[in-house]
């Protein structure tokens, strides 16, 4: 499970097997997970947080999101 990013408590990461779902990114933060699409960012799935956390992580993921798909294109490149 690689992490890419830790900021302002959350996690951000995909997991090694995930190589055909199109690109996402997984974050997790005291126990609660969700889960955003990166081309278009967008919230796949949500277990916990609020709306405004939500918020804030949307705003994480786009302003990180050339770096995650950067990663993942790399990680998964080398995994087939």
């Amino acid at each position: 499970m690689p992490v890419l990013l830790r900021v302002r408590g959350y996690r951000f990461f995909f997991y090694s097997l995930e190589d055909r779902e199109p690109p996402h990114i997984h974050v997790a933060h005291a126990g609660r997970y969700a889960k955003f699409w990166l081309d278009p960012v967008a919230l796949a799935s949500n277990r916990g947080f609020r709306s405004y956390e939500l918020t804030v992580i949307r705003e994480l993921v786009l302003e990180n999101r050339d770096l995650f798909v950067e990663k993942w294109n790399v990680y998964f490149s080398g995994n087939q």
